[in-house]
């Protein structure tokens, strides 16, 4: 489990940008213990546990990049075409029997080890083969499409470095330098729990006042995405007593605790009184919109992110602040989400000092930049601005107005689930 100090989230400023909120989350989270070996076919999605050193050098020999003939370079003339003579076959596999001497040619398959003399390979078409002769037009460069040996990867280097997520490219390269274990983190479990004496699960009868738990599937999908352990807790009600008790139960088996909901301070937002008597709490409030204050906090040494109740805010806020915590406690390296520049085709105007994202689908025209149209609705409970939008234009702390046709960033909703 997560050991970290009880006063691990304090935080006595107003306002928190959510740059500063990162920086002191990877500042004062530290890794869980804990590295496993695990067969190279289930590490897609793992955190490395340490440098991976190449043991080899990939590729591991001269080879030919094309189908052709390898030739020695010296041999060709620079302006006429050149005539010699083939006197082998290396294949991918095989390589050629016999080392190549002046005047002679070796014909030459994809991948083959580069034979003995060589130092130029000739496309096939480029060259016009006649019995056991190859005429060769002129115009090649020594070392043209040639592999050398530890171009792409040279041995002893370091291959991949410790925190890195791993994707199928990563695989293909641990597999090309022969690994059939990898060394990787051990998996987070991640305690997720809805609050609320409103919420019912899908599928249950609502009564009046009563709504169906969205949040809890947006982001038990985000957490999954992040290949953690999920111990979904379903929905907790508002009852001091029980919630301080599940929360308990929780820290003594996971790594981090997730709630939605009632994180606020009305009198019926439960959670921060329940993690202040079982734990420490404090409240970040973040200089975002949507978003509201995050409860960030810790029961005894686990800590946790009590998020917001409302579906857009809630998602927001995992991907700016519970993402981050489950990185920095993982051993991740930190994802930076892409922006990418877009034209705006509306006109905002904010608060100075907030930073703003707003939810817009794109239009792409046949030439220049794609355009940003502003979802219709504005609430920050409305899953409808999720699933009829493509992303989010993010506007700074120092603006406060946009005029339609200004660029700005946009940030893709896969940039941020």
């Amino acid at each position: 489990m997560a050991q970290l100090s009880d006063d691990c989230f304090a935080f006595g400023g107003a306002l928190l940008g959510i740059d500063a909120a990162r920086d002191m989350i990877f500042e004062r989270v530290v890794p869980v213990a804990g590295i496993e070996q695990v067969p190279l076919r289930r590490a897609l999605g793992r955190t490395l546990g340490q440098d991976i050193t190449a043991p080899i050098a990939v590729p591991g020999y001269d080879n030919s990049a094309v189908d052709g003939y390898a030739v020695r370079f010296d041999d060709l003339d620079s302006v006429r075409e050149t005539v010699l003579r083939c006197v082998d076959r290396a294949a991918a596999g095989h390589g050629a029997t016999m080392a190549l001497g002046p005047g002679e040619a070796i014909r030459i398959f994809t991948g083959a080890m580069l034979p003995d003399g060589a130092d130029v390979v000739i496309m096939q078409e480029d060259c016009l083969r006649d019995h056991d002769l190859v005429t060769i037009r002129p115009g090649i460069k020594r070392g043209a499409n040639l592999r050398r040996a530890g171009e792409d990867i040279a041995r002893d280097s370091i291959a991949l470095t410790a925190g890195r997520r791993l994707g199928p490219a990563d695989l293909g390269l641990l597999a090309a330098l022969g690994f059939v274990k990898v060394p990787v983190r051990r998996r987070l479990s991640v305690a997720l729990l809805s609050t609320g004496d409103e919420v019912r699960e899908p599928g249950e009868l609502l009564r009046p006042g009563q709504v169906h738990d969205a949040n809890r599937y947006v982001l038990a999908g985000m957490l999954e995405r992040l290949d953690v352990d999920v111990a979904d807790l379903g929905i907790v009600h508002d009852d001091p007593a029980s919630l301080g008790d599940v929360l308990r139960r929780a820290a003594e088996k996971n790594d981090l605790i997730v709630t939605s909901g009632g994180v606020s301070t009305g009198e019926e937002d439960h959670v921060r009184a329940a993690i202040a008597n079982h734990g420490s709490l404090y409240f970040w409030r973040l200089a975002i919109k949507p978003g509201r204050p995050v409860a960030m906090g810790q029961i005894g040494a686990t800590p946790l992110a009590g998020l917001p109740g409302n579906p857009v805010a809630a998602l927001l806020t995992f991907a700016l602040v519970a993402r981050p915590m489950i990185e920095a406690l993982s051993g991740t390296e930190p994802h930076i989400a892409r922006r990418f520049r877009v034209m705006s085709a509306f006109d905002y105007r904010k608060k100075a000092g907030r930073r703003e994202f707003v939810r817009v689908s794109l239009d792409r025209p046949d030439a220049g930049l794609a355009v940003a149209t502003r979802f219709a609705k504005e609430g920050a409970g409305m899953l409808t601005s999720l699933t009829e939008t493509d992303g989010l234009v993010e506007l700074p702390e120092e603006l406060t107005k946009l005029q339609s046709g200004t660029e700005v960033d946009f940030v893709p909703y896969s940039e941020l689930m």
